[in-house]
């Protein structure tokens, strides 16, 4: 008996300390776990804090102060500090006000090192010349047709026999581009239509595009009651809407919305064959409401006569082409100074935009500077201030889209999106990242 008491506490012994080192290993775990959380923290927080690019007017001084914690170094055509040093290794320190100048026009990179150790990012640095736009803020009409007939979904149809069938279920996709039918190119819905009523039953091979691939895919129609054949697949070739313009350059190009266009049912970029710039209207404003966008309301007049500018391509930093003298002469202004991400600061800025057919700027306060991000459209948050702008559309709105940035003269942005909770705080995205494409 006393033998089995002295192990049975010898076991119990022996349980609680394997206890202890577990709960050892499981604390030093979480500690590592929570020192390597910390340190990714940082580490992309100062990633952030850093632009993926930067650019530089030629033959002059940009400022700089970010107070990080950041060494970099670069050579080629900008220098640090002054023109003497160029030619050579210049090693910044990111954690006092800095400044690059501009010597030429070209491109080179500046490689950033945290605590000038760690690598951290490679910033791409281009030098060009001081530029000068036309800015826009003009309602315009946008009629843009697809590169290819677009695919939207697909359903059963009914055949003949009562039977409900999808011929193109798992073989076409949302977001698919018919470009040909049994070889034979196609452009518009009303092909592909005409096509499938004169298959006589066979199988068609759908020439397709698909995240840029082609392929040959076979789809089988039905035979309906009423005699005619369906492949049961919801397709669209345009699309048309309402934004502003932004901006129209020396040469005549215009750049507009400050964002891509998306199919409304797939959500993708729409990949287009061209399109065209219309006059536009705005009859009505749909006040924007918390969880509620607002809406600019209007009427684009697609007569030939009304036609502003040809439609070119379609990214996600807007829509870009050809301005015609009229969309020029419309936009009632002189050029501005493209200001660069970096001359724009925290504090009063203001919005160019047409409600009732006059153009005028409204007052909005930039309350946060993203300098670097995964959204291409988001640099830049504001804030309306100006009464007259809140009382007539409660905030942004759609339609208001690709409304120019102004700050200190300069324009330096355009208005992309808007806060569903509360219209009265938007997105803009960085002008010089519009005038990239």
């Amino acid at each position: 008996m006393v033998m089995w008491l002295w192990l049975n506490f010898m076991g119990g012994a022996g349980l609680v300390e394997k206890r202890k080192k577990v709960y050892r290993r499981l604390l030093w775990g979480l500690l590592a776990g929570g020192i390597i959380g910390l340190c990714l923290y940082v580490f992309f927080f100062f990633y952030r804090r850093i632009p993926d690019e930067i650019r530089l007017n030629v033959q002059e001084t940009q400022q700089f102060d970010w107070g990080l914690p950041v060494s970099a170094s670069f050579g080629g055509t900008s220098v640090y500090e002054n023109s003497e040093a160029q030619g050579k290794e210049i090693h910044v320190n990111m954690a006092k006000p800095f400044s690059l100048w501009g010597k030429a026009e070209g491109n080179f990179v500046m490689r950033c090192r945290l605590f000038g150790v760690i690598p951290l990012k490679t910033v791409a640095v281009s030098v060009q010349p001081r530029q000068y736009v036309t800015p826009g803020g003009i309602p315009i009409g946008i009629y843009l047709h697809t590169n290819g007939v677009l695919a939207i979904g697909t359903s059963p149809v009914t055949a003949f026999d009562g039977a409900d069938l999808e011929p193109a279920r798992n073989i076409i996709r949302s977001g698919d581009y018919i470009e040909a039918v049994n070889g034979q190119t196609i452009g518009e819905k009303d092909a592909l239509v005409e096509a499938v009523a004169a298959c006589g039953g066979e199988s068609l091979v759908l020439g397709v595009r698909r995240d840029g691939e082609e392929m040959e895919l076979k789809v089988t129609p039905v035979l309906c009651a009423d005699g005619s054949y369906r492949l049961g697949i919801w397709v669209r070739d345009n699309t048309q809407g309402i934004g502003t313009l932004t901006y129209v350059d020396a040469s005549h190009h215009f750049g507009a919305l400050g964002h891509g266009i998306n199919d409304i049912d797939t959500s993708t970029l729409m990949e287009i064959d061209g399109g065209s710039v219309y006059e536009a209207e705005i009859l009505s404003i749909v006040k924007g409401e918390k969880g509620t966008p607002g809406e600019l309301m209007g009427m684009i007049s697609y007569e030939r006569s009304r036609k502003r500018g040809i439609i070119e391509c379609n990214t996600t930093a807007g829509i870009y082409g050809t301005a015609e003298k009229t969309l020029l002469a419309a936009c009632e202004s002189e050029p501005v100074e493209v200001g660069l991400k970096q001359d724009i600061e925290i504090g009063p800025a203001s919005i160019r935009c047409c409600l009732d057919g006059t153009y005028r700027e409204y007052g909005i306060q930039i309350t946060e500077i993203r300098l670097s991000g995964d959204s291409v459209n988001k640099g830049i948050i504001f804030q309306v201030t100006d009464e007259a702008l809140l009382d007539a559309t409660g905030g942004v709105i759609q339609g208001m889209s690709g409304a120019p940035v102004f700050q200190n003269g300069r324009i330096v942005g355009a208005v992309t999106h808007v806060f569903v909770n509360d219209p009265t705080k938007g997105y803009g995205i960085f002008i010089e990242n519009m005038l990239v494409q």
